[in-house]
């Protein structure tokens, strides 16, 4: 009888000690994707030149957080970035788009500095600040043009099976996913900072 006794009560502190561990190992699981969840948000919505975004976008009566979405699908902060069209640097701008930017703000183009990141912010939240301007404030049709130029968006609003009123239904597929690319990083980028 006291045999079967001592054996409960190993039982007991066993199943007691299971409990506990058990319980410790999913904390420590919790916390651990807890961290990993917070600490893999900075790489995957990085923050980098910040100083240049916040100045920039100040400026420009812009959200940093759309800048940074911008600057994460067109260069994933590379500054040195140049894409297979020619664009260039952190915010890819093209060069006749930056040598127009400079025109309109009564400067030359300094091509020199276009992989500098204050340099080229500076003209992208230019840019997108005047497609903002352009379209009324439509993020959706500002984004698009930012990727594809004005001059096709507008053309895109005239065709009656791509723009119904107000909206717009993008022909480019690469527009297209740029455009849902921006908007989700943006959307994302306004949840890490609230």
């Amino acid at each position: 009888m006291a045999k079967a006794s001592s054996n409960k009560s190993k039982k007991k502190k066993t199943s007691r000690a299971a409990v506990l561990f058990s319980v410790i190992a999913v904390l420590l699981i919790a916390f651990s994707i807890a961290a990993l969840s917070k600490f893999g948000s900075r790489f995957t919505y990085p923050r980098e030149f910040e100083q240049e975004v916040l100045i920039s976008s100040r400026e420009y009566g812009l959200d940093p957080d759309l800048v940074f979405a911008v600057i994460r699908t067109e260069s994933h902060f590379e500054p040195k970035a140049v894409s297979h069209a020619g664009a260039e640097g952190l915010m890819q701008i093209m060069p006749v788009t930056a040598e127009w930017i400079a025109w309109r703000r009564g400067y030359t183009h300094e091509r020199e500095k276009v992989f500098e990141p204050a340099y080229n912010i500076d003209m992208g939240c230019y840019l997108l600040s005047y497609l903002l301007d352009y379209y009324k404030n439509d993020l959706i049709l500002a984004v698009a043009a930012y990727n594809a130029g004005a001059g096709s968006v507008d053309d895109w609003l005239k065709q009656s099976e791509a723009s119904s009123g107000e909206s717009l239904d993008i022909p480019f597929t690469e527009t297209k996913n740029y455009v849902e690319k921006v908007l989700d990083s943006y959307e994302k980028y306004k949840l890490k900072r609230g």
